[in-house]
């Protein structure tokens, strides 16, 4: 009777070591995005993830710098809101050991105007916001470029700042700004380019409401990045599997109706 009570309470020992082990902490990840089209396609995501037995914990920021700082720090396990050419300029700028492991969306940049209609109705002198970070200022001058409003220096690419524009016919006075504040400032300038993330939590449809829209063929593809020393976890394996499904695919695109476009 008592070896029978001492295998008993060995094997109640053993369920409540299971229900506690440490592995399981390994199936959950805390991934963080922008507000707006970056979170609902997480939920989606969040929903397939599930069912391969990945609990995913959605955190939202409301920067662009934010995300990658607290993945740094080790309160989040990934992130999904970046693309590539701005991960790379904060790992140079920040020191952080940051990898993408997927591709995930891309939101074509615009330049929108609650003043003008047309790109060529931008009279002498505009003033034209554009995002103060490296890279997104960089791409919104490429775009501006890309339709004939300015020139660049030869060699300027994805790196472009305002003191590469070598010719600005028009005279287009540059202003850098957050790239959240963007949609806030159009009634306060001409026109400003803005991130898709960012035009569709404020109401604007780029294919309908910018003056000028980014190819979808960019090098902007958005990724999700983790710390290098956690790249081959089996957790982040499933995060991107459950990322590239057709469930999330289809959601985009009835979502977003081509405003934004999946990269995988």
């Amino acid at each position: 009777m008592q070896r029978r009570t001492a295998l008993a309470t060995l094997a109640a020992a053993a369920s409540l070591a299971l229900v506690h082990t440490p592995a399981l902490a390994g199936e959950t990840l805390k991934v963080g995005v922008t507000a707006g089209p970056h979170a609902q396609v997480l939920e989606v995501v969040k929903r397939v993830a599930a069912r391969d037995g990945l609990e995913i914990r959605i955190v939202e920021f409301s920067d662009y710098v934010q995300p990658n700082a607290a993945l740094a720090a080790g309160d989040l396990d990934a992130n999904s809101y970046q693309h590539q050419p701005y991960l790379d300029n904060t790992n140079a700028d920040r020191g952080y050991d940051l990898v993408s492991v997927a591709k995930t969306i891309i939101f074509p940049i615009g330049l929108y105007s609650k003043k003008y209609r047309k790109l060529a109705d931008l009279p002498q002198g505009a003033r034209v916001a554009i995002p103060n970070d490296p890279t997104n200022g960089g791409r919104s001058l490429l775009l501006l470029e890309a339709n004939g409003v300015i020139k660049l220096k030869a060699g300027a690419g994805l790196k472009a700042s305002p003191v590469d524009i070598v010719d600005n016919p028009r005279k287009l006075r540059i202003v850098e700004l957050d790239a959240a504040q963007l949609p806030r400032v159009l009634d306060e300038v001409d026109a400003a380019t803005v991130n898709t993330n960012y035009a569709i939590p404020a109401g604007l449809v780029p294919t309908r409401d910018a003056i000028a829209l980014e190819s979808p063929d960019s090098p902007y593809a958005n990724v999700i990045a983790v710390r290098a020393r956690d790249k081959d976890k089996p957790a982040v394996a499933k995060l991107v599997r459950a990322y590239h499904t057709p469930e999330v695919k289809a959601f985009v695109e009835r979502e977003f109706q081509n405003s934004i476009v999946t990269a995988w």
